[in-house]
């Protein structure tokens, strides 16, 4: 196993019915909000298991594929990995692939949050949690997400 991130990641918006947007604090950066993201654990990981392997682990959501089905925007973003966070990539790595996917949940579903990944959730209207987020990809998806809930 390489000890590099492979540069691949998904990028999970949680949402309800009524388009509230739950997103978390970062613990190596506090004040830095966001969706659920997450790398590849390996090359062929399938995108969808990546999503639903990153949402439980780091909201303790379970995409069952009945109640809570993820939804694969068939969408990529491509953005320049952030430098203080590039040494976690391969020598010469920049950029980063990140295939978006939402998920609408109850609103009084329990989240259990990963510690050693966030420090706190928030479940926001849509325009305050694109707002805050200081990912411009995140927000960006998070604004789409109307388009691609029915």
């Amino acid at each position: 196993m390489s000890p590099y991130k492979i540069p691949e990641s998904v990028l999970v918006v949680i949402h309800t019915s009524a388009m509230e947007v739950l997103v978390l604090e970062r613990a190596d950066r506090p004040g830095f909000w966001q969706s659920v993201t997450g790398s590849l654990d390996s090359v062929d990981e399938p995108w969808a298991d990546t999503a639903a392997r990153e949402l439980f682990e780091e909201t303790g959501i379970v995409a069952d594929g009945e109640r809570i089905r993820l939804r694969d925007w068939q969408l990529a973003n491509l953005y320049e990995i952030y430098p203080v966070w590039r040494h976690r990539y391969a020598p010469g790595v920049t950029h980063n692939t990140e295939h978006v996917f939402s998920v609408c949940v109850p609103r009084d579903i329990p989240i259990l949050l990963s510690p050693r990944e966030h420090l706190r959730h928030a479940w926001l209207p849509l325009l305050e949690a694109a707002d805050l987020c200081f990912s411009s990809s995140n927000a960006e998806a998070i604004l789409q997400l109307p388009r691609h809930f029915p």
